[in-house]
């Protein structure tokens, strides 16, 4: 019998085998400073575009007033303990009521964190008598939360409707077989390469097959549709959506997420949730920052305006000069480069130290083997300058990797 960390240390993952040469700065990187669109990176001033704060509310004066009037008044740890057992307050259910009214919802339910509260729902959602059927590209706490599933699940290419058809009717004959039900999975805009689920497309569906549609719309919440309310109200079909999800973690600059559906889904929720029943209930300076947060989204529009002022800034030079940035049609703006890992690794190096441009870096197994994915994150707080240098930035990286410069350096690297 073989000791369970033999096989750890002797492989450490397709990324992680590359800790030595990564660590501490291409991943677990230290950024310094006040949130904003330059911050300090190795000891220099970098432009920022991995950060998530699309509307810049993470320093914005007001949200930082409540957050710390709020944390002078509670403390960091009232309330204490679950929400079902000693944890629940009236700031908590008014957050819920006021987010449930903001996205056109029956009710709404507080998680602490997305990832943790989008696994523990899937679960939550079905049995194993039901069906999943998921967009294969789907963010990361999906597919956690469907391997938790002990029935079917299917997934269908990515953003391809007759995919999505061929895997529905599959799904209806095993549903019928063992008299379950089918939940489809999407993402309102999809993290990597940007591009909005066909969430109208997947609800016309409804029709002809008998399914419950669940929407994780972390990058769209706050960024799209009628004063950020997300892309079911870009796309029109905020109806369609059975149980829509968002998190704080982005627009909203904060920690949490929430459920929003009918009253009898969320109550089902909050009754069955492991990760939420078990858990210490979301602190009070988070709840009150969070309901500061989203009344500046329904009452500024102003600052979604300006961030698209800048996403089609950054976007449009791109394509100007001849970037590949894929189908996006949301915030995140994609670069698709071609080359491996260690190129990668010589490339973002560049970019950083001599150029002065922190952006993330995205290789395999996250995208296809021989492509590099440099992502790009457009906030409220950029300039028009921070574009036209980061586009001038981009061509000189460009043309050092066409020319194989990044790969000689690579070769010293390793």
């Amino acid at each position: 019998m073989k000791d369970l960390f033999e096989r750890i240390v002797k492989d450490k993952g397709p990324l992680g085998k590359w800790a030595k040469q990564a660590e501490g700065y291409y991943v677990f990187p230290k950024l310094e400073g006040e949130i904003s669109n330059r911050m300090r990176f190795n000891g220099k001033e970098v432009i920022t575009w991995s950060i998530n704060d699309y509307l810049g509310l993470a320093n914005h004066p007001e949200v930082r007033k409540v957050d710390a009037e709020a944390a002078k008044e509670y403390g960091m740890a009232y309330p204490m303990g679950a929400r079902m057992m000693s944890g629940h307050t009236k700031f908590h259910e008014q957050l819920e009521q006021e987010l449930a009214d903001f996205e056109e919802k029956e009710a709404a339910y507080l998680v602490n964190f997305g990832y943790q509260g989008m696994v523990s729902a899937i679960d939550a959602l079905v049995s194993k008598n039901d069906v999943i059927v998921y967009d294969m590209d789907a963010h990361a706490c999906i597919i956690d939360g469907v391997r938790l599933h002990p029935g079917k699940r299917f997934t269908f290419k990515h953003n391809d409707i007759k995919s999505l058809e061929k895997n529905l009717q599959r799904a209806t004959k095993i549903a019928e077989e063992h008299n379950g039900g089918i939940l489809v999975i999407s993402e309102g805009v999809f993290g990597m390469r940007g591009e909005q689920g066909k969430l109208k497309e997947i609800i016309a569906l409804k029709s002809k097959y008998n399914f419950r549609l669940l929407v994780d719309d972390a990058h769209g919440f706050g960024t799209l549709g009628k004063e950020g309310r997300g892309t079911g109200f870009e796309q029109g079909v905020q109806e369609g959506i059975d149980v829509y999800f968002a998190t704080f973690a982005k627009s909203m600059a904060g920690i949490g997420a929430f459920f929003a559906a009918d009253k009898d889904i969320i109550q089902y929720l909050q009754y069955n949730m492991r990760s939420q029943m078990f858990a210490k209930s979301l602190p009070m300076p988070m709840v009150k920052g969070a309901l500061k947060r989203l009344d500046m989204l329904r009452t500024m529009p102003e600052l979604k305006e300006k961030l698209w002022e800048n996403v089609n800034a950054l976007q449009n030079g791109l394509k100007e000069n001849g970037f590949d940035i894929g189908k996006t049609n949301t915030c995140v703006t994609p670069v698709f480069l071609e080359g491996d890992i260690p190129e990668a690794m010589a490339m973002v190096n560049d970019l950083r130290e001599n150029h002065g441009i922190f952006c993330s870096i995205v290789v395999y197994p996250v995208i296809p083997k021989g492509m590099i994915l440099l992502r790009l994150i457009p906030t409220t707080s950029h300039t028009l300058e921070d574009v036209e240098v980061t586009i001038e930035s981009f061509s000189a990286i460009r043309a050092k990797l066409e020319k194989g410069i990044y790969k000689r350096i690579a070769a010293t690297m390793i």
